[in-house]
């Protein structure tokens, strides 16, 4: 069974979901890990430690076969682009340092690989992520799903 952990890192909470391919192409939800939430920490630099530490620990407990991020993209508020910008070094770092390959994925890649449209909204991406994983209703938050998004689009991409 390969294991891949989709991770959509985000400015306050960082949403870890882990797709597993059991066999054939469809995915299935092998684990659903809880959000970290790093603003209980008031330092920045102490939430990024927090991050990369309980990352770490995360690929230590279950290593994964892969893991997949979304790319950052163009952010109009610039202080949000930094603080996403960093917490997705610090996932980086800790992937790279459990020796794991590591897909990105932008926003439109994930959209056309779940939803076979590129331009899909999002709605259309959590639907499809609740049918492709036979789930009985749509991962809540909506990060959930997103980066479940993710991981089925590694799984649906990369070669293993």
């Amino acid at each position: 069974m390969t294991l891949v952990l989709g991770i959509d890192p985000g400015h306050g909470n960082h949403r870890l979901w882990a797709g597993a391919r059991p066999g054939g192409w469809q995915p299935s939800v092998a684990y659903i890990w809880p959000p970290f939430r790093p603003r209980q920490v008031s330092q920045p630099h102490q939430r990024l430690s927090l991050l990369f530490h309980q990352l770490t620990d995360l690929l230590l407990l279950h290593r994964p076969d892969s893991c997949a991020v979304e790319k950052l993209f163009f952010q109009s508020n610039v202080k949000t682009a930094i603080a996403v910008g960093q917490a997705r070094g610090v996932v980086s770092l800790a992937i790279s340092e459990a020796g794991l390959e590591m897909g990105e994925y932008t926003p439109n890649e994930v959209k056309q690989a779940v939803a076979g449209y590129g331009s899909a909204g999002k709605k259309q991406v959590q639907e499809m992520v609740r049918v492709l994983l036979g789930l009985p209703e749509i991962p809540k938050p909506d990060d959930a799903a997103d980066a479940l998004a993710i991981a089925i689009t590694h799984l649906h991409t990369w070669h293993f």
